[in-house]
């Protein structure tokens, strides 16, 4: 059963570390006690880690697997570290498997100015036609665009809003909530509390409220990533409510 892993710093996970392309084996498992975790839903993974801190990859199943009801996190006795994923690349990931998904159960749209909406818990929606709208008012909701010019919008708690597309438009009003966005020339806004947000497409932007957390990516004239950035919003240094921009390495205002 192939998914997704998160690692803290050095691909350390309950303090085993990994590695690219090995395969790992161990006698007992039960999830969240022991054996080898992994996700289906690559978004599941940012219950458990870090958005702004973390390493991403993809990784299969390979022993007896035991699972967790709340969300696709497995635990296997044999697990294989696959690829090493990028955030732009995990950010991907996670669009593609929600269009997939929601394609199967009828929650996804392909057609440009499309409208979805949603307010029922635990929901996932997901588009890849231009021009979108995705809102959604229910807590553990999963947002996923990957058309241009998109727009999407969550009010609950704990939602997780993904964007590949360009010239893109992410918000979010409910705690705990986590964004990103590889797209170029995207804007993401975080209003809730103890959020994060990530927006390392060229020419990003960001803002939010005291004490989220934000990340921004800067680029060279050859559209190189030349620097990634990371900081949390103290109301000092880092203005709430303010648009930021990466430049020389460092945080700017937006005028």
């Amino acid at each position: 059963m192939k998914g997704y892993k998160a690692y803290k710093k050095g691909m350390i996970c309950r303090g085993f570390k990994f590695e690219e392309g090995k395969t790992y084996e161990t006698d007992k498992v039960k999830v969240c006690e022991s054996g080898f975790h992994l996700c289906t839903n690559p978004l599941d993974v940012l219950n458990y880690y870090d958005l702004w801190d973390s390493e991403f990859s993809e990784a299969e199943a390979l022993g007896k697997i035991d699972r967790l009801k709340e969300d696709s996190k497995i635990a296997t006795t044999k697990i294989k570290i696959g690829t090493k994923l990028s955030l732009t690349q995990f950010v991907e990931a996670s669009v593609n498997f929600l269009l997939k998904v929601c394609k199967s159960k009828k929650t996804t749209s392909s057609g440009y100015r499309s409208k979805l909406a949603s307010s029922g818990y635990r929901s996932k929606l997901a588009s890849s036609g231009y021009r979108s709208k995705l809102a959604s008012s229910g807590y553990w909701s999963q947002l996923a665009s990957s058309g241009n010019e998109s727009q999407l919008a969550s009010s609950g708690n704990e939602s997780q809003l993904a964007s590949s597309g360009y010239w893109s438009q992410l918000a979010s009003s409910g705690n705990r909530s986590q964004l990103a966005s590889s797209g170029d020339e995207s804007q993401l806004e975080l209003n809730g509390q103890n959020s994060v947000g990530a927006n390392i497409g060229i020419n990003g932007k960001i803002k939010g409220k005291k004490g989220n957390w934000i990340t921004l990516a800067e680029y060279d004239a050859e559209y190189k990533p030349i620097c990634v950035k990371s900081a949390q919003i103290d109301g000092r240094e880092i203005k709430e409510d303010t648009w930021y921009e990466l430049h020389d390495g460092e945080f700017r205002e937006v005028k």
